[in-house]
């Protein structure tokens, strides 16, 4: 039972982060992106579940740790596509 609360963890940080840099850029809201944004929070959700799955202890710290991993995911893989994005030209 804990390690779904390290897989909701992760996936909360990733949605958070999302929702901020969406508030930060000021546009208009786009599902494509957002979408695109719940998906990496999801992979980053199921890759703490499963790091963590061989811990025997599941702290407060573990959980604040999957947060922050799920929004760096997030900001990690945004930022991925965005130099993918300009180095192609689009």
């Amino acid at each position: 039972m804990d390690i779904i609360w390290i897989a909701v963890s992760a996936f909360m940080g990733g949605v958070v982060a999302a929702v901020l840099g969406w508030l930060d850029s000021k546009e208009a809201f786009e599902v494509r992106k957002f979408s695109a944004s719940l998906v990496r929070a999801l992979v980053a959700a199921v890759v703490f579940a499963v790091g963590y799955q061989y811990s025997n202890v599941i702290t407060p710290m573990a959980i604040a740790v999957a947060f922050c991993g799920g929004a760096g995911v997030d900001a990690l893989g945004n930022r991925m596509a965005g130099s993918i994005k300009a180095g192609l030209g689009r």
